[in-house]
């Protein structure tokens, strides 16, 4: 659990978008939609959302229209959070004043997120030597070619590494954005947003990249999608591969090829994964002793819930409960600092 970084007390944590001519729409769509709309009707707090460029000024897009980065690459070394959502092909080498406003921008303590190929500049400007990393897919034997210092790692949707995040392609630059605001503002705030969006609310960093058959409508899905939701609502329960197979109305072996196809995961991963989001959720909005938690969210437990905390989120329960509180209040009151000063003006 990372707390913003501390900038100004009167302003919104910043974030830096680095924009280029010849940038994919919806890449530079991703962090802008998680980071830069209003939310605050599910008491979400606000981020300043600048959009940048090596040169402040109109940009072309793979669309055919233009957009226009109002900021340049000073951006970078007052944001709390450095995103870059994609890049301009794996040959492209990134230009020098890029490169140099990155490592400024993480030597203070900035958060840098690359985001698909975004990944590549991360790399080319060495914050990502000796770290694991991830990107696209079939950009990952070319990256792991040219940077071999990075521990490249294909298989999963996003890598986070503390301060440095990457993530692969496309829709795993979302989840990388959703899970950057699970971090800094909690599980309710995460899930707001991706209910606004209409996605997962939480997808693991370490699912898998492809998935081969996304849950889809017919029959067998939506029987599939209702069990999941029910799992959801029921995470206490001491669920099991052949109780769950049983309630889908499948066959052990049916139930785990077909969960595998539309989730990407195991049985075990998910249950784990959803039961870890619900502790989270109940540490950050209630006063319920580790104990219980450990038994509302299925961990039967407060051992058991301590030893999954410390291998997945590398923290203890207590401690993220202080953490987060901590942080959340943080990014709050900086958020609503900066709406007075906007209702001023």
């Amino acid at each position: 659990m990372r707390h913003p970084n501390a900038g100004s007390p009167h302003a919104a944590p910043i974030v830096a978008v680095v924009a280029f001519d010849g940038i994919s729409p919806f890449h530079l769509s991703v962090p802008c939609i998680v980071f830069g709309e209003d939310y605050s009707a599910g008491h979400v707090p606000r981020f300043d959302l600048r959009v940048c460029a090596c040169r402040a000024g109109d940009l072309g897009t793979k669309a055919g229209f233009t957009i226009t980065a109002a900021h340049g690459l000073d951006a970078l070394d007052v944001a709390d959070i450095v995103i870059v959502p994609s890049w301009d092909g794996a040959f492209r080498e990134p230009e020098d004043a890029l490169i140099a406003a990155l490592r400024r921008a993480h030597a203070r303590g900035a958060q840098c997120v690359g985001l698909c190929l975004g990944a590549f500049v991360l790399a080319a400007a060495g914050l990502l030597d000796g770290r694991r990393a991830t990107t696209h897919w079939a950009w990952a034997g070319e990256f792991a070619r040219r940077y071999p210092a990075v521990e490249v790692d294909a298989s999963v949707l996003y890598v986070d590494d503390g301060d440095i995040l990457t993530s692969a392609g496309t829709a795993a630059g979302l989840d990388c954005c959703l899970h950057v605001l699970r971090t800094r503002c909690g599980v309710q705030a995460a899930n707001y947003v991706a209910r606004r969006l209409v996605v997962p609310p939480h997808r693991q960093g370490s699912q898998a990249q492809f998935v081969e058959q996304p849950v889809g409508t017919d029959a067998r899905d939506a029987r599939l999608v209702a069990l999941l939701d029910w799992v959801r609502a029921n995470v206490h329960e001491p669920h099991t591969l052949d109780s769950l197979a049983e309630r889908a109305l499948m066959s052990r072996r049916t139930f785990t090829r077909r969960f595998r196809e539309a989730t990407g995961t195991t049985v075990g991963a998910w249950l784990l994964t959803a039961r870890l989001s619900r502790a989270q959720q109940l540490l950050e909005t209630t006063d319920e002793s580790v104990d219980a938690i450990a038994e509302s969210a299925g961990f039967g437990s407060a051992v058991s819930l301590r030893q999954h905390f410390a291998e997945t989120l590398k923290t203890s329960p207590s401690a993220y409960r202080r953490e987060f509180r901590g942080a959340a209040q943080a990014v709050a009151t900086e958020g609503g600092a900066a709406d007075k000063a906007t209702r001023r003006r």
